[in-house]
């Protein structure tokens, strides 16, 4: 079996979308599911979220790692952190266990030279939306090194353009795509600010 292929791989359906680098909070209650995670913690494994999206599960997930325990309550639920490590795939879904798990595969990256300009672009963009939403501009240095996941993990799209990144097998693409985001973030916010200033003034608002 090819090193990206794991067989038995825990699996978490869920209603949200994880990215790599991604803090995702999630609280325990199901009986198979605190299951999964005593064994995860147990064993030091991963596991996978994947969304369960309207239209049925997705096949494209992102694996996770336990970063903190917050809370075990009486009757067994748990609060705890997961942090995105990497995108994989599900072949097959396997039933034999008491939780949801299948034999997944690791997606990497096709090889492919990394477009200075693309990505200069889209941490500008970030960063002028960080500022604009924050009164807090990212530091350079910091900047300088973050992917296209890094900088999505820190904003709150929507479910569906969080899948299409998490679906992209380029970083060049993931860049490009980030910078469309950005930008459509950036014009809600500013249409915002209109809108509240023009609310303090007479009520209403113009949409030209």
């Amino acid at each position: 079996m090819p090193d990206r292929l794991q067989r038995h791989f825990p699996l978490f359906p869920l209603g949200v979308v994880a990215l790599p680098s991604e803090i995702v909070p999630l609280h325990i209650f199901e009986e198979r599911y605190k299951l999964m995670i005593e064994e995860c913690l147990r064993r030091h494994t991963q596991f996978g979220i994947v969304w369960l999206a309207d239209d049925g599960l997705r096949d494209v997930g992102c694996a996770v790692e336990i970063t903190e325990v917050l809370e075990r309550m009486d009757d067994g639920r748990i609060n705890l952190l997961t942090r995105g490590t990497r995108p994989f795939r599900v072949v097959e879904r396997d039933e034999r266990l008491p939780y949801p798990a299948g034999t997944i595969e690791f997606l990497p990256d096709r090889d492919e030279e990394s477009d200075a300009a693309t990505a200069e672009l889209a941490r500008e963009l970030y960063a002028d939306l960080v500022d604009a939403a924050t009164d807090n501009r990212p530091e350079a240095v910091e900047l300088s090194t973050m992917t296209a996941y890094e900088m999505a993990a820190t904003v709150d799209f929507g479910l569906e353009a969080k899948q299409g990144l998490l679906d992209l097998r380029s970083e060049n693409a993931r860049l490009r795509l980030v910078s469309r985001l950005f930008r459509a973030a950036m014009k809600r916010i500013e249409f915002v600010t209109r809108a509240q200033a023009r609310a303090r003034s007479n009520g209403k608002v113009r949409f030209t």
